[in-house]
């Protein structure tokens, strides 16, 4: 009887633990698509996976980051990139950053967030580069995709003041495949104007509290008015990725603001169909 009892009394309590691991390691897969006439035809239907702010340590069990990295793995984009924010502070594991994100299949590619430098960015880039993940920083790449160059630009963060907006262009050409990435979401705001690049950032967490109207008032009187999704600015587009970092089972909750992982389609037109 007494162990009868005991089963009853505690197969609850298991399902509630399971239940909690399993909110702790969720996010969400957001699928997008983004109209560019800019873009070469070669490039139509290229797909792209964004990860962002991950706060390895204490700012994310290890298992979402796995569990995310696995997901992007299993969807085979043709590049993947991480918008900053690595690390939280000066005492997280820096060694983490290399173990999790070697798992990591397509050729990727990174930015630092703000609290990559107020931490160490000598030693969160080493990490990435550990990863065999490309760091730009104020500078670009070209990646062959399809037989055609894509340039990716990546700003350093602006938050930190480290951005260096016509250093990263130069060298670039309009009309072409580009593909710019910065953490900071307001840096889109510094962008040359009407070009027709998208740029991914992440850095609010969707703002992490997503109250309807307050949080969006919040980050407009903060000089930040673009802190989720699709935005158009300046005749250029962007996207704010919620994040990984920070939600059930850390320090600070997530409220109406899920982690996500981003899969990205690029399509070659020259507007947007209506829906």
């Amino acid at each position: 009887m007494l162990s009868a009892m005991s089963a009853a009394v505690l197969a609850p309590s298991a399902v509630r633990a399971e239940r909690r691991q399993e909110l702790r390691e969720s996010f969400d897969v957001t699928r997008v698509e983004f109209f560019l006439e800019s873009l070469d035809p070669a490039h139509d239907g290229v797909t792209i996976a964004q990860l962002s702010d991950l706060h390895i340590g204490s700012g994310v069990p290890d298992g979402r980051i796995i569990a995310a990295v696995n997901a992007l793995n299993a969807e085979k984009p043709d590049l993947a990139v991480l918008t900053g924010d690595f690390v939280t502070t000066r005492w997280d594991p820096y060694e983490r950053v290399p173990q999790l994100l070697e798992r990591i299949e397509p050729q990727a590619w990174a930015v630092l967030g703000n609290h990559d430098h107020w931490s160490d960015a000598k030693a969160v880039a080493l990490g990435l580069r550990k990863a065999d993940i490309g760091v730009l920083r104020n500078q670009h790449t070209k990646v062959n995709v399809r037989g055609v160059d894509l340039s990716i630009i990546g700003i350093d963060d602006s938050t930190t003041k480290n951005d260096d907006v016509a250093e990263a262009f130069k060298g670039t050409r309009p009309n072409t495949s580009r593909l710019v990435l910065t953490h900071t979401p307001s840096c889109a705001g510094k962008l040359p104007a009407w070009e027709d690049v998208l740029c991914l950032s992440g850095h609010t967490h969707g703002g992490q509290w997503n109250v309807p109207k307050l949080t969006q008032g919040v980050y407009r009187a903060g000089g930040q008015p673009w802190f989720r999704g699709h935005y158009r600015v300046r005749g250029n587009q962007l996207y704010v990725n919620r994040g990984i970092g920070f939600g059930r089972g850390t320090r600070l909750p997530r409220i109406n603001s899920e982690p996500e992982l981003t899969i990205i389609t690029l399509r070659a037109a020259r507007e947007q169909p209506a829906r």
